[in-house]
C-alpha cells in the first residue's frame, strides 16, 4: 500500500534560511544582523501565543538538524542530565551572559573605548581565521554587533551539530537557549491565565 506524500508547506523550507544565513555572513558579515529576526521572532510568537509554535513549526535550524541528522545521527538518546531544569536554565544563563558581553563590546566600540575586533569566535574562544567584505563605509560598532551575533550563532549552531550527531538529530532543541526562553514565557503565560 503506497502513502500518500504528505504536501510541504512554506515553513518547511525555512531550514534553506538557515543554510543562506551562514553562507551570506561569511561573505559579508553584516548579514549577521539579520539573525536578529531569529532571536526576535521566536519571544513574539511565544508572547502571541499560548505555545512553542515558533520551535516547533518554524526554526530553521532544528529542521536543518532533521535533515542531515537523518543520515548522519547516531540516533542514541540524549543524557538526562541535558533535559533536566537546572542545566537548561544554567546553559540560557551561560548564553545571556555571553550576549550582555556582546553587546559591551559593542558598546565599548560605539563610545570609541575600544577598536573594531573583526573576528568571529567559535566557542568564544577559537578565532576563525577569515578576511571579510571591506567594513570602512560601515560605523564599527554597527560591524563589532555583526562579528558576535554571528559568533553565538554560529557556535549555537556547532553544538547543535554535535549533539545530532552523538544523539538524535533534534537533540540541541532540547536545551537550546531560545527553547528554554520561550517555554518560560509559556509557562508563565499558562500560569497567569
Amino acid at each position: 500500500m503506497n502513502k500518500k506524500k504528505q504536501k510541504k508547506n512554506w515553513y518547511d523550507y525555512l531550514w534553506i534560511l538557515t543554510i543562506l544565513y551562514f553562507t551570506l555572513g561569511l561573505f559579508n558579515i553584516l548579514f549577521a544582523w539579520l539573525g536578529l529576526l531569529c532571536f526576535s521572532i521566536p519571544l513574539i510568537i511565544s508572547l502571541t501565543k499560548k505555545d512553542k509554535a515558533y520551535c516547533n513549526i518554524y526554526c530553521g535550524r532544528g529542521q536543518l538538524l532533521e535533515i542531515i541528522g537523518a543520515k548522519f545521527s547516531r540516533n542514541k538518546p540524549i543524557p538526562k542530565f541535558l533535559k533536566t531544569n537546572w542545566f537548561r536554565y544554567v546553559f540560557l544563563i551561560f548564553f545571556l551572559a555571553m550576549f550582555v558581553n556582546m553587546l559591551y563590546v559593542t558598546t565599548l566600540v560605539f563610545n570609541g573605548t575600544t577598536g573594531l575586533k573583526e573576528v568571529i569566535t567559535l566557542m568564544w574562544t577559537f578565532k576563525l581565521p577569515w578576511h571579510f567584505a571591506d567594513l570602512t563605509n560601515v560605523a564599527p560598532w554597527v560591524a563589532q554587533f555583526a562579528f558576535g551575533f554571528y559568533s553565538m550563532m554560529l557556535t549555537s549552531t556547532i553544538l547543535g551539530f554535535i549533539t545530532m550527531f552523538l544523539y538524535k538529530p533534534k537533540s540541541w532543541c532540547v536545551y537550546c537557549p531560545m527553547g528554554t526562553m520561550t517555554q518560560g514565557i509559556c509557562i508563565i503565560k499558562n500560569k497567569l491565565n
